[in-house]
């Protein structure tokens, strides 16, 4: 079954590469609205304002607000009113934004960036709307209280419960965690309370000194002793094997310390993310398509699953390191990601796929979860690349802020 798989995603990749392109951002938005109105229409039927996560055996999965993918539906709404200056999608999208206020307060895990600044971030950016600064600075002020002043990092999950309780961690934390450091240098912004991107810095140099191998490759988690700031262990909860490459983990890397360098111009952040950038675009496991496999390290490449939501961050991340830098690899790179996302190896049919855009992400395989499906974190990261690509093709910076 894989291999047939395999087989027509090759077949499909040789023919869009054959195929002449006029305008590809355009063509996947003119896809993406056709797709995203009947997800719209299919999470907001009833008096509930749903959350979309997945689409698994003919079925739409929804999460509730504190699952924390539950901020990207209303990011990619957001950044389709960006693409289209269409009040459709806005309206919509501060729908789904607004269903996510009581995550503000969320205190019990550290995923809060991904879910206030890809919904609330983004709506202030583009309406400025009443009230939308202030629920991202509660947020900072939520996420701060993880913070772990003797071991210098945001305490990614709580050990008392669930899954994680049964590893032995006392502090972990996850390369996954430098996502949420772009809300704390907002919320310094929007106060002037420089408390919010000393966490962050902290965070971050905490990061480079203890999650990384010599090749730049990251290691998934870290486990810290929050009174003595001793690292106790490392290893994965989502990839292959503790000393494996996790394609996302690389991803959230590579995106992380783009992210850094933006809000304090420290050479030693830039640096790192290009070296983050050779290691992926060096390694011998990446596909001749660059969307990489779930692990880089899995013994069963190339009979395995591709994560495309991996390649989607890429994408993004490569976008502004290529304003940052104006390296034409770096935009060349991207640019054919956004091309193999495109073709109808990944990007599904008109009516299909509940919706979603894109097919074929992996969420977490040890744990049995979303595997090789759609993913709504994919669409996002896929439209955030287009909105970086055209901004670059317009002359202007591929961030705006």
């Amino acid at each position: 079954m894989k291999s047939r798989f395999l087989c027509a995603l090759a077949l499909a990749v040789i023919a869009t590469q054959c195929a002449p392109r006029t305008d590809i951002i355009q063509d996947n938005v003119d896809n993406a609205k056709v797709q995203l109105k009947s997800l719209v229409e299919a999470s907001e039927a009833g008096d509930t304002v749903r959350i979309p996560s997945t689409f698994k055996d003919g079925e739409i999965v929804y999460v509730p607000t504190d699952d924390w993918v539950s901020g990207f539906f209303a990011g990619t709404l957001w950044y389709m009113y960006e693409l289209t200056g269409d009040e459709y999608w806005a309206e919509h999208a501060r729908k789904h934004t607004e269903v996510l206020d009581s995550i503000q307060y969320l205190t019990w895990h550290h995923d809060v960036g991904f879910m206030i600044y890809d919904s609330y971030g983004n709506g202030l950016r583009l309406k400025n709307i009443d009230g939308y600064k202030d629920v991202i600075v509660n947020t900072a002020k939520s996420l701060s209280t993880r913070f772990r002043p003797k071991a210098g990092v945001i305490q990614s999950w709580n050990v008392d419960r669930g899954w994680q309780a049964e590893r032995g961690w006392k502090c972990p934390v996850i390369i996954d965690n430098m996502m949420n450091l772009e809300l704390l240098f907002k919320a310094t912004e929007f106060t002037g309370d420089s408390t919010y991107a000393k966490i962050a810095v902290s965070h971050a140099d905490q990061t480079m000194k203890n999650h990384y191998r010599p090749d730049y490759s990251t290691y998934h988690v870290v486990d810290y002793d929050p009174e003595t700031g001793e690292v106790r262990g490392r290893c994965t909860a989502q990839g292959y094997a503790d000393d494996s490459a996790w394609a996302r983990g690389q991803a959230w890397s590579l995106y992380g310390f783009t992210v850094m360098y933006r809000f304090t111009g420290d050479a030693k952040y830039l640096e790192r993310a290009e070296k983050v950038a050779e290691f992926l675009f060096n390694n011998p496991n990446m596909p001749e398509d660059l969307v990489p496999y779930w692990d880089f390290d899995c013994p069963d490449i190339p009979d395995t699953y591709r994560d495309v939501s991996s390649a989607a961050i890429i994408a993004s991340a490569l976008y502004e390191l290529y304003g940052m830098t104006d390296n034409g690899s770096y935009k060349e790179k991207a640019d054919k990601i956004i091309v193999s996302l495109s073709s109808p190896a990944y990007r599904a049919a008109q009516g299909t796929n509940g919706g979603f855009i894109l097919m074929h992400s992996v969420g977490s395989i040890p744990h049995g979860s979303s595997i090789d499906v759609p993913l709504n974190y994919a669409d996002y990261y896929l439209l955030e690349a287009l909105v970086r690509k055209g901004n670059i093709e317009k002359g202007l910076a591929p961030v705006a802020e």
